[in-house]
């Protein structure tokens, strides 16, 4: 299981792009990005408000 090589990823490109068409493909590509860029803050969020909360039982003791 090597993973995907650089003739897989033509392969991919070339059904999206037969299944999608040229004009819906960047729309794709955006809301990818958008949604994962929200999912990027959300769990640094998350991460951020445990190490808040590991300080606060730090201080306490």
């Amino acid at each position: 299981m090597g993973g995907i090589g650089p003739m897989s990823l033509i392969i991919i490109g070339v059904v999206a792009l037969l299944i999608f068409g040229p004009k819906k493909l960047p729309e794709l590509g955006k809301a990818f990005g958008s949604t994962l860029r929200e999912f990027k803050n959300a769990t640094k969020g998350l991460a951020d408000d445990e190490d808040d909360d590991k300080k606060k039982k730090e201080l306490d003791k």
